[in-house]
This record gives structure tokens, C-alpha cells and sequence, in this order.
């Protein structure tokens, strides 16, 4: 008896045209969700080549899925892979490339075993729904699917590039950003630092800062150390070379156990256009190895008792590893909420303060990001859609402010960790808190993006048409003939709920001086010469994005002095609007060569611009557009 879903006696099976050449079996030929090693593609994988081959071969014609799954379960019957294939004939499986997965290579095979999703860990020559990349974007050329990196993120979360992100958006909502610690670029702001510390001091002699410097291409601690005066920074070589951000230190953590602890929490940014964003609902918390202590000349460089990064405190003997989400020096962060809730802390406010700084700092990187994504993927070329998902570190405040301290393009995605068993030789072991969020997230992400959702959604339809005939073709088939209860059922129907909450958009509420032409220009000089001096790539020449936005503020101040600075830069938007629609309509109508209409213009209320009554159509659609943008960009939350 021939298994189900193998090729008819007498045709070769039908090649893996996904396969390399020479190499191994594929770990996604192997029986995954109940399917039989060495079974056929599922039909509505199967190339068109694919099935042409099946047709020389005598297989009959095609009804509808479900049918096909029966007929298979009929040639073997009471056989469990008779009934497995069946299933794979109904509902195509989801393919991924993991063969760039890295380090969250083992937490990917779990959600994919989970979803009952296929496989390919070393590539595929056919397209994947799916491309899992462990660095960026550019880890394959992808020109078709999803892929879950963005171009340019890793660029926009570095830290020099988030704080001039952030620091924009306090210029303009110097209230609604406050959550980022005040921070100065070095090397090329360490005068303006030096003179604004010395200035603050002055004006409050009780001030006694400590600052922070965290190299700008630095991660897992690498290069961070903390200064109690600006002459104390490490100018000479290192910074000229490897440029830093020095912020302000938070002297005043909450404390667990008398530990000082940050949070690990996953955010999904699911869409750039348009924006959705997805906060897991669990994450991690890290925590410090030695008590903590306010920071002094004796204790600054106490890095087990002020950095509370993973990779260093791994290395610390008070580091404790435990099976336990409650205890140890990795925790849940869900029990810390259940600690605080204890305490009678308002636990929903916090999330809330959470959540605000999460969809903020998003919208602050935004503007940026869409500028490396349509470089990449321009607007109607072939390309791939992109989500990610990103690691936010956030510390409590003793008084449960949260404060942001910096975003990871690539948050560490593993669920083991390595064990000294001897000097010398290591072994990963399991860990379990890590393994029960950061699967959640990869399964639940994988969820959310499911390419077969909306086929699925378009043949419901035409699966109630047959739901008639399948009754009576069940009640004439044997028992040993009938297939399971659950064959029709959806690979999430024993998943639990998903862990990621949508929170954008979702109860969202975001918040004539006259100059020459020449003043203009030299503006633009000079704004353009300092960015470039910064060393900044740049794909083509001109004012890159940040200073196209620092020139149209200081172009908004100096045409509307009065209003707060977020009113400035809505009302030259819509000056420019609206003049840009006057000039659109100029060009159209002397573009026609209708000269007689000039007669019979309608004054327009602006600088004496005249347009014809034609030309207030499309000048209400652009104002309603940039009406559009101006409530969007004037929320609050």
C-alpha cells in the first residue's frame, strides 16, 4: 500500500526544486505537524511544473481540496499518514526561510513545529512566504514575500541616530517626550555639553549629576562607563574614532530586592504604512547582581551594581540562573507587575505610561524610516513587505516614571544560555523564561503576518458550498474510511491567545517675519555643510532628511514667531500646501494654453494669488490632505 500523497507506480517522485543540488535532506522534509517524511508537497504549494508532472503521470483530475484530501484517505485506509496528507492537501502549508535565523534559530523551529509551518533551514530555490533574517534586511536579496527586518532600522536605533530622532520631537512636544533622558552627541557637541553642565551647576549649586557614555556602535555593555564631570570623558583616540552619546544618569531607580533592574519588552512593528504597532504582554526583566547604591567617585565603575545588560552580569558571581519566572537575575516582567500590584502600585497606568513611550519613540523614528524604505523598496516595483520586532529597554523610576533607554534592532531572540561545567568547557542549557516569552512573540508575530489569512478569509465562501456534499459523503464512508473530527481544523485551533496587544492605532490622541531668498540659501549651506561633516551616508547628494527638518523648523521660526514650536512647523505646512496647490493649478491651466479664462479668475485670499474656480478642487484636496496631517501630526496621547 502506497503512503498518501505519494507518486503513482511508475513516475518518479517529483524533485525538490527548492533543494540545492548535493545537498542533505531538508530538516522541512521531515514529518512536521504529523506529515509523513518523504510526502509530496502540498497541492497548493506544487508549482505549476510540479503539477504538469503529476498530470503526465496519470493523476486524474483535480475536484476541490477537500476532496482530493478524502480520496487519499480512502487508498489507505486507518493509516494515520493517509489522514496527515489529507490535511496537507487541504490547507497549504506557510513556508519560511530560516537560513539566516541566528541566534533565534531555536526559538523559530519551536513556533514553526507549533504552527505546523514548513521549514526550509538552508534556503529554497522557489520563493518563501516568509524570509527570517537574524541582522537586517540585506542579509539575502528578497524580491517577493515578507521578510522581518525593515531597511534602515538598524540604522535608525543606533544611538545617535535615536537620540537626534527623539530630541526632534522634544523640540517640538517638549512635554509628551520627556521620557528620554536629556543627552548630548559627542564628539561634536562636547562644548555646547561642557558649557550647559557648567551653566545648570552654576544656577543650582545642589546639583550633582552623574552622566552616562554609551558608545554609539556599542551593544551588550561593550565601551559604557559613567562620568561625574565632563572632564572625565575619555577624549583622547577612542571617541574621535568611535562616537558616543553622554546622557544624563538616572540616579533614582525603582528597586527589586534592593537591585536596580531594567525591562525587556517586544514591541511589533507590524506596518510602516499603514503605522501598526503590537506590544507583547510579557517581556523580561534584568536585573543587577550587587545592591545598588547611589553613584559616587568610589562606586562608578562598579559595572554589576549600575548596568543592568545581561551579557555583563552573566559574568558576575552573584548571577543566578533559575527555572523559576519569580526569581533569579532574569525574571518575567509580569511578576514584577504582580510584586507592584501587591504593593497597591496602579498597575493599568503604568502599562499605559509604557505604551505611550513605546508608540512615541516609533513615531519619532518614522519620517526616517520611510525614507530607507522606499529607497529600497520604491512604490510600485516588485518587492517585499517588512515587520520587526524590536527589544525596548525601559527603566522604572522610584517614583514608576518609565524612561527610555534604548531600542534594539535585533533583540537577542535565544532560549538557552551558556553553563560552565568545567574550566574552560561550556554547555547551553535550557532557559525556561527565556523560552516562554520569546517564543510567544516569534509565534504570535508569525500569526499576526500569516500570509494565508486573507486566502483563507477569500475561500470560506466557496468552502460553504460544499459543506452539503461533505455531509454525504461522511455519512456514505466507513468508520475506518472517516477522517478525524478535527482534519478541517485551523493550526491555531489549540494555540493559546496571542500575547501581542495592537496599541496603534487604538485609542489614539497624538497630540510673517519676511527673509530673502538669500538668507534661505545660506541657511541651507550652512545646515547642509554641517550634516555632511558629520560623516553621514548619503545615497545622493542634497540635504538628507534630519536636515531637511532642522532647516523647515528654523524656516517655521522665523515666519511665526509667536506660537509654540509644533504650531510653526502646521502652519508653514500648510502655507506650503497651499501654495503648491496654487502652482500645481498655474501649471495645468498654462499647460492647456486657456488664456480666456483669465478674465474670469476668483480672488484668493492669500498674498494675492488668483486662481480660477477649476483650481479650487484639487486646492480643497490638498488642503484636505494636509488637514489630514496636521491632526495626525498634532495628537496627543
Amino acid at each position: 500500500m502506497e503512503p498518501a500523497g505519494a507518486p503513482p507506480r511508475g513516475c518518479a517522485p517529483a524533485r525538490e526544486a527548492e533543494e540545492p543540488p548535493g545537498s542533505a535532506a531538508l530538516p522541512a522534509e521531515e514529518p512536521q505537524g504529523g506529515q509523513p517524511a518523504g510526502a509530496t508537497p502540498e497541492e497548493g504549494a506544487l508549482p505549476a511544473a510540479a503539477e504538469r508532472e503529476r498530470g503526465r503521470c496519470g493523476a486524474g483530475p483535480q475536484g476541490p481540496p477537500g476532496r482530493a484530501a478524502r480520496g487519499r484517505g480512502r487508498r489507505a485506509p486507518g493509516r494515520r499518514g493517509g489522514e496527515e496528507g489529507g490535511r496537507a492537501g487541504r490547507r497549504p502549508r506557510v513556508t519560511v526561510d530560516s537560513s539566516k535565523a541566528k541566534t533565534s534559530l531555536e526559538a523559530l523551529k519551536i513556533s514553526l513545529r507549533q504552527l505546523r509551518w514548513r521549514e526550509f533551514p538552508f534556503g529554497r530555490r522557489l520563493p518563501c512566504d516568509i524570509y527570517w533574517h537574524g541582522v537586517s534586511f540585506h542579509d539575502n536579496d528578497i524580491f517577493s514575500g515578507q521578510v522581518n527586518k525593515f531597511p534602515g532600522m538598524t540604522e535608525m536605533v543606533r544611538k545617535i541616530t535615536l537620540s537626534r530622532a527623539v530630541r526632534t520631537m522634544q523640540d517640538l512636544f517638549p512635554l509628551e517626550y520627556n521620557f528620554y533622558p536629556r543627552s548630548w552627541i559627542l564628539p561634536e557637541e562636547f562644548p555646547l555639553f561642557v558649557a550647559e553642565v557648567h551653566m545648570m551647576k552654576d544656577s543650582d549649586p545642589s546639583w550633582k549629576p552623574t552622566f552616562i557614555v554609551k558608545p554609539d556602535g556599542g551593544c551588550q555593555g561593550d565601551g559604557i562607563y559613567l562620568i561625574k564631570d565632563p572632564s572625565d570623558i575619555r577624549l583622547t583616540g577612542s571617541i574621535q574614532s568611535r562616537p558616543a552619546v553622554v546622557q544624563e544618569y538616572i540616579c533614582k531607580p525603582l528597586l527589586v530586592d534592593k537591585l536596580k533592574f531594567d525591562i525587556r519588552l517586544y514591541v511589533l512593528l507590524k506596518s510602516l504604512e499603514p503605522l501598526e504597532i503590537y506590544i507583547a504582554k510579557d517581556g523580561l526583566s534584568r536585573f543587577c547582581t550587587e545592591p545598588y547604591q547611589e553613584p559616587t567617585l568610589k562606586n562608578l565603575h562598579q559595572v554589576f551594581m549600575h548596568l543592568t545588560n545581561y551579557s555583563l552580569n552573566i559574568h558576575s558571581g552573584n548571577f543566578i540562573h533559575s527555572d523559576n519566572v519569580n526569581t533569579g537575575s532574569k525574571r518575567t516582567f509580569s511578576s514584577i507587575l504582580c510584586r507592584l500590584s501587591s504593593r497597591g502600585v496602579d498597575v493599568k497606568k503604568l502599562w499605559s505610561d509604557i505604551i505611550s513611550l513605546v508608540i512615541k519613540t516609533i513615531i519619532a523614528l518614522t519620517p526616517e524610516l520611510k525614507v530607507y524604505y522606499q529607497s529600497d523598496i520604491p512604490a510600485g516595483k516588485p518587492g517585499p513587505t517588512c515587520f520587526q520586532i524590536l527589544g525596548f529597554d525601559i527603566l522604572l523610576m522610584k517614583n514608576l516614571k518609565p524612561m527610555l533607554l534604548e531600542v534594539n534592532a535585533n533583540p537577542s531572540m535565544r532560549i538557552e544560555h551558556e553553563q560552565e561545567l568545567s574550566p574552560g568547557v561550556f554547555e547551553n542549557v535550557p532557559s525556561p523564561v527565556d523560552e516562554e516569552v520569546k517564543v510567544a512573540v516569534i509565534r504570535d508575530t508569525l500569526r499576526l503576518v500569516d500570509p494565508q489569512k486573507k486566502k483563507r478569509k477569500d475561500v470560506q465562501c466557496q468552502t460553504l458550498e460544499h459543506v452539503s456534499e461533505a455531509k454525504e459523503e461522511l455519512l456514505d464512508a466507513g468508520p475506518a474510511e472517516r477522517p478525524d473530527r478535527d482534519a478541517g481544523r485551523s493550526p491555531e485551533a489549540g494555540l493559546p491567545s496571542l500575547c501581542l496587544k495592537q496599541v496603534f492605532p487604538k485609542n489614539c490622541k497624538l497630540s510673517n517675519s519676511n527673509f530673502s531668498m538669500a538668507s534661505v540659501d545660506i541657511l541651507y549651506i550652512d545646515i547642509t555643510r554641517r550634516w555632511n561633516s558629520m560623516g553621514i551616508d548619503h545615497k545622493e547628494s542634497g540635504m538628507c532628511l534630519q536636515a531637511f527638518v532642522e532647516a523647515f523648523f528654523c524656516l517655521a521660526q522665523k515666519k511665526y514667531k509667536s506660537p509654540p514650536l509644533h504650531e510653526q512647523v502646521a502652519s508653514l505646512i500648510e502655507f506650503c500646501e497651499y501654495h503648491l496647490a496654487a502652482l500645481d493649478e498655474k501649471r495645468l491651466v498654462c499647460g492647456r494654453g486657456i488664456v480666456e479664462r483669465r478674465s474670469a479668475v476668483v480672488p484668493c485670499q492669500t498674498d494675492g494669488l488668483h486662481l480660477t474656480p477649476a483650481a479650487q478642487t484639487p486646492l480643497l484636496n490638498r488642503m484636505a490632505t494636509a488637514g489630514k496631517f496636521a491632526d495626525y501630526r498634532n495628537h496627543r496621547y
